[in-house]
């Protein structure tokens, strides 16, 4: 499981291993680091030209540190010093022994050369406590690397991403490549943030972290070791039984596509409640399908409601009153009470995108997705259930606090219509085996995320197509 912790974990973790070590050693594991990572993305390090823009502290500390190794390695190495009387003094030296060039930020011709014929440029601006976005020297700086033909690196964190919210409130650093130290941040881990780091590499350098994170990402071993797998003496019902209170006379594919989940999770049976009943039995004759209420569809372990559902509020309340764990999508999130779903016993699953979480929350669409990992948590609270915020990165957070999951297996191919009931079917049927609703939620888009890319393989892909590819993502994870 790949995890991501707060600044402040991050600093006290810090400070103790430093206080065991002698002085200067932790900056010199980082540094080497970070050297070895821009000599394995440069491939030839003697006779590279190599930036790097340094901030104030640490983080310029652990570029010009790094810096020094390239240079004696062969690499032309100039330093672009935007606080040059709070530069690291002893990065600085270390650099100006081995040869390197020192430049003012404040000379902006020079540094703006220096930046257009670079193989490389490190970003060393700001460490992991910076806020609110690059300042106005830095900016341009950042606008040039991007700009240009070398490849970016950024030191910890991309400067001007907020570290432990994953926010960009302001100009940022685009990377290439993010060297991190110790563990993840979570800005690494959650977009838009993570958009901003490109591809990720940690540098152990010996950290003791606690055992609760604040972010985790499950992979595929922790995947596979919560697959409901069936036993000997296993039937139909042992495995769980999942109930579909979906579709509508406008939308009965949103009733097809949930099923279409719902039988390649891991339930042994599904049972449909609603007005597409014909439509789900002529493409999923497995189906056992109901024309009553949900309170007359039979026993179930689990209930999907509200995808397609369209202004069927009744199903909503009478799915809602039951005793079994409940997740809830799409119209039934405009539909559901509030005050009824904090009043709920049972598990309840809330599974928004961005613009019904705004809804929910009372905010607009760009709120939720510039503070993602702010509005989960927000949500999850408001609602007394557990929350998994679909988008680039999905995110499962519960109510009483604690590690929020966060997903990325998926492909932008799954911006598509009824993908998300997929989605839900999926992890409805995982609920209805025996998963709590943060593992049943974060499984479930793994593996949505991951059909997603087997079906699409770069190309576009339909949510059918998807719900189809669930069977190869399975069998990936449990080979894996």
């Amino acid at each position: 499981m790949r995890t991501a912790y707060s600044v402040e974990t991050v600093r006290a973790a810090e400070r103790e291993l430093m206080g065991r070590l002698p002085e200067g050693a932790l900056m010199q594991r980082a540094a080497a680091g970070l050297a070895a990572a821009c000599a394995e993305l440069l491939g030839r390090v003697y006779g590279s030209r190599i930036v790097l823009l340094v901030g104030s502290g640490d983080n310029g500390g652990d570029a010009l540190y790094a810096g020094a190794r390239l240079r004696r390695r062969g690499a032309g190495v100039t330093a672009v010093l935007l606080a040059p009387d709070r530069t690291h003094t002893g990065g600085l030296d270390a650099l100006r022994r081995a040869g390197g060039t020192i430049v003012r930020g404040a000379d902006a011709d020079a540094a703006a050369e220096s930046i257009r014929r670079a193989d490389l440029v490190v970003d060393g601006i700001v460490g992991i406590g910076g806020k609110g976005g690059l300042r106005p020297d830095a900016a341009p700086l950042a606008d040039l690397a991007r700009d240009s033909r070398a490849a970016v690196v950024a030191v910890d964190l991309p400067s001007g991403v907020e570290a432990d919210s994953g926010e960009v409130r302001g100009a940022a650093v685009r990377a290439d490549l993010t060297v991190t130290f110790g563990t993840h941040k979570p800005g690494l881990l959650v977009d838009p943030a993570k958009e901003y780091a490109g591809s990720v590499r940690l540098v152990d350098i010996g950290l003791s972290l606690p055992d609760e994170a604040d972010i985790e990402a499950l992979q595929h071993a922790d995947v596979a070791a919560l697959l409901p797998v069936p036993g000997a003496e296993s039937d139909k019902y042992r495995r769980g039984v999942v109930g579909i209170a979906a579709g509508s006379a406008r939308y009965p594919g949103a009733a097809v596509l949930a099923v279409a989940g719902a039988l390649r999770g891991g339930a042994g049976a599904v049972r449909y409640v609603g007005p597409a009943g014909d439509a789900v039995i002529a493409r999923f004759p497995e189906t056992l399908v109901s024309d009553g209420s949900p309170e007359r569809a039979g026993r179930v372990q689990a209930w999907v409601v509200g995808p397609g559902a369209g202004d069927d509020a009744d199903s909503v309340a009478a799915v809602l009153k039951s005793d079994v764990p409940v997740l809830v999508d799409a119209d039934g999130l405009r539909l559901a009470d509030r005050d009824v779903v904090r009043a709920r016993t049972a598990p309840t699953l809330l599974t928004p995108h961005a613009g019904e979480a705004a809804a929910l929350l009372g905010v607009s669409r760009n709120e939720v997705e510039g503070a993602r990992l702010t509005s989960v948590r927000e949500l999850a609270a408001a609602y007394g259930a557990t929350v998994l915020l679909k988008g680039s990165t999905t995110l499962v957070a519960e109510p009483g606090g604690g590690a929020v999951r966060v997903n990325s297996t998926g492909t932008a191919w799954l911006a598509t219509a009824g993908s998300g009931d997929v989605l839900s079917g999926l992890t409805g049927s995982l609920l209805a085996a025996g998963l709590g609703t943060r593992d049943a939620g974060s499984v479930g888009a793994y593996l949505h995320g991951l059909a997603g890319r087997f079906a699409a393989d770069g190309a576009p892909v339909g949510a059918y197509d998807v719900a189809d590819a669930v069977r190869e993502a399975w069998r990936d994870v449990m080979e894996g």
